[in-house]
């Protein structure tokens, strides 16, 4: 009997939701670990519900490090999901550095949605 091989759907872990580059990084604390930062590195996102600037914002750290913000034109869908308690169904990773570039352009992100587990 011929083993049925699984669909690159079925092996998928992840696919990609958003991707974007960190808003507001020259008012937080990014420079204190840019040195740290590697392609690849995990993100935490947090829900900021009390920003007077933006209903919606969603902060970006690093461990405990405040990097800055989803862009406000991103993060609508993301901060309903995070107000929602989904914020387990996300992987935030680094995806570029450029540390030649304007503070607001230096860190790239991408935002996976993560394959529910059966």
């Amino acid at each position: 009997m011929e083993k049925k091989m699984k669909s690159l759907r079925q092996m998928e872990t992840k696919r990609h939701f958003l991707s974007f580059n960190i808003a507001g990084f020259s008012y937080h604390d990014g420079c204190e670990v840019f040195d740290q930062l590697k392609i690849g590195s995990p993100l935490r996102l947090i829900r900021d519900e009390d920003n007077r600037h933006d209903p919606n914002a969603v902060a970006v750290f690093f461990g405990d490090t405040w990097l800055g913000f989803v862009p406000r034109q991103k993060n609508s869908d993301l901060a309903l999901f995070l107000d929602m308690g989904y914020e387990d169904l996300f992987a935030a990773r680094i995806q570029q550095l450029d540390p030649q570039a304007h503070p607001e352009q230096q860190v790239g992100v991408v935002v996976f949605l993560k394959k529910a587990k059966a």
